[in-house]
């Protein structure tokens, strides 16, 4: 069992409650999923648990852990660059573990994790393996040590769906807890028995945390509920409320108006008034008694909301990409022969493949070819956001370079509805998280009125509770979307022709057959 009690944490640069007086318990076998708007702290709990000196340079914190469940290894987000410069030999011998392994031990690993035993001791650059070989290698080290927890921090971030489909059931099969972070929807509901919810509903109100014993899918439809009825309840009572109050209010009007007129000409009279008027004004206290007792409405952290402007769209008979490729190469290393890809205008189309298939690389090439096109406006969102957002400018900058009162005001309008909070709005973008960057983005090509979108993994840093706004918003997009994705969900509700890229070039994917991959 591991217990967190009464844990407290603060953001130093601002003073921001992240986590305020907060107690759960899990138990072996619990797969735990945190969720939370970006920047609201699910790292830096999970960094937390591991070891609170990961979070002492930008975070203060009281409270403690209770437990003794064994052994806890974490998976951080991003690998350091000297991890990634370093053979996957040196990364493994980095854990003192790791030497104390039989090789049927670490067969055994290997085996779980679907990865060769003799890679361990493989010269091979860390950087050189792909997003679901790196996850494996990360899960490996993790596992020489024999965990009883394990803390996982964005896991299913650059990895191909036969990698997810593989961590799904890592997950399902571990003995021990696991207690994750994930943007990938179909992987918590597949996965999660317990969900942990990190919610910031309004600046200048305290953080609500919630942890609750249920799959993904109960907990969100009982979470809505509850917002939805307690948000009825609320708005019937105020509207029962105004009634009696406009009624107490003619009343109110009616004697005031009979005292001035009656009082001067009838004394006796004007005494009766009084003591009315005392009756009326006891009425109106006791209205302001019944409104501190009612319901009040939800405090609730509200989903980004992200549109489009409807007048961008392209006629359906304009080509925007008509690609004839006769190889794709990365350097010298080729990766596909004979790619063909014609798209129309307002199609959307998806493309996936493994990890090193050249998806990456292809979107690069398409890019290069509509980024200077004169009759389309088209915008690329690179996985390495760094190559669009400077990363010394500040959201306001970024947004509203001319720097003239309106413009900032428009930009100030944009960031709230994408759930920034004014001081992440002054903040530095480099200091941002990925999902707030991925935020930035988008409302910038909203801003522009590209009407051709060329997104490599759009969704990957979205929580679960702004991605189906994000897929909503592009699913109703008039204009042309060409991406890459991973993210099963937005495969299948956003893009209307999808297409596998292999050695033989781009074959299309039936949507039936992808839901069957790994999507219910």
């Amino acid at each position: 069992m591991l217990q967190i009690k009464h844990l407290t944490l603060i953001h130093r640069k601002d003073l921001r409650p992240l986590v305020e007086d907060f107690s759960f318990v899990l138990n072996e076998g619990d797969k735990a999923v945190i969720i939370g708007e970006e920047g609201n702290g699910k790292s830096t709990l999970l960094k937390w648990i591991c070891d609170p000196d990961l979070i002492e340079p930008y975070c203060q914190w009281s409270g403690e852990t209770a437990g003794n469940p064994g052994p806890t290894g974490y998976l951080a987000q991003e690998l350091t660059e000297e991890e990634k410069a370093g053979s996957v030999y040196e990364f493994c011998a980095a854990s003192p573990a790791f030497y104390e392994l039989t090789p049927g031990e670490l067969g055994e690993i290997a085996r779980q994790l679907r990865f060769p035993a003799d890679e361990f001791y493989s010269d091979r650059p860390v950087a050189s393996l792909s997003g679901g070989e790196r996850i494996k290698l990360q899960l490996g080290r993790l596992l020489f040590a024999r965990p009883a927890v394990l803390l996982l921090d964005e896991p299913s971030s650059d990895v191909d769906l036969e990698t997810l489909e593989w961590l799904e059931d890592f997950i399902g099969g571990y003995r021990g807890i696991v207690l994750y972070i994930s943007h990938d929807e179909a992987l918590i509901e597949n996965t999660a028995t317990l969900v942990i919810h990190i919610e910031h509903p309004r600046e200048g109100k305290p953080p609500r945390c919630t942890a609750r014993r249920l799959d993904y899918r109960n907990y969100i439809q009982r979470w809505e509920d509850a917002i939805e009825d307690q948000t009825r309840q609320a708005r019937k009572e105020r509207e029962e409320q105004e009634k009696r109050l406009e009624k107490y209010r003619r009343i109110q009007q009616s004697v005031e108006h009979a005292q001035n007129v009656i009082t001067r000409q009838n004394p006796s009279k004007g005494r009766m008034l009084k003591k009315k008027m005392h009756a009326v004004q006891s009425m109106g206290r006791r209205f302001q008694r019944e409104a501190e007792d009612m319901t009040q409405l939800p405090e609730v952290e509200m989903a980004l909301f992200l549109r489009f402007p409807e007048e961008v769209r392209l006629p359906a008979g304009k080509t925007v990409l008509d690609l004839c490729l006769p190889d794709l190469r990365a350097g010298d290393r080729l990766l596909a022969e004979n790619i063909r890809l014609h798209v129309m205008g307002g199609e959307k189309v998806g493309i996936l493949g493994p990890n090193g298939a050249g998806k990456t690389t292809l979107l690069r090439r398409i890019r290069e070819e509509l980024l200077s096109r004169r009759d389309i406006h088209a915008a690329y969102m690179s996985q390495d956001y760094t190559e669009t957002l400077p990363p010394e400018l500040t959201p306001i900058q970024f947004l509203a370079p001319q720097g003239d009162a309106a413009s900032e005001t428009r930009a100030r309008t944009y960031l709230g509805s994408i759930r920034y909070a004014r001081a992440e709005m002054e903040h530095p973008i480099r200091e941002l998280s990925g999902g707030q960057k991925a935020k930035l983005l988008l409302t910038k090509m909203v801003l522009d009125g590209v009407n051709v979108l060329i997104l490599d993994e759009p969704t990957r840093n979205f929580s679960p509770i702004s991605g189906p706004r994000v897929r909503e918003a592009l699913a109703d997009y008039g204009g042309t979307v060409i991406a890459v994705s991973h993210d099963r969900k937005f495969l299948t509700q956003v893009c209307g022709s999808l297409y596998r890229l292999t050695g033989e070039g781009l074959l299309p994917v039936d949507q039936d057959a992808l839901l069957g991959e790994g999507e219910d």
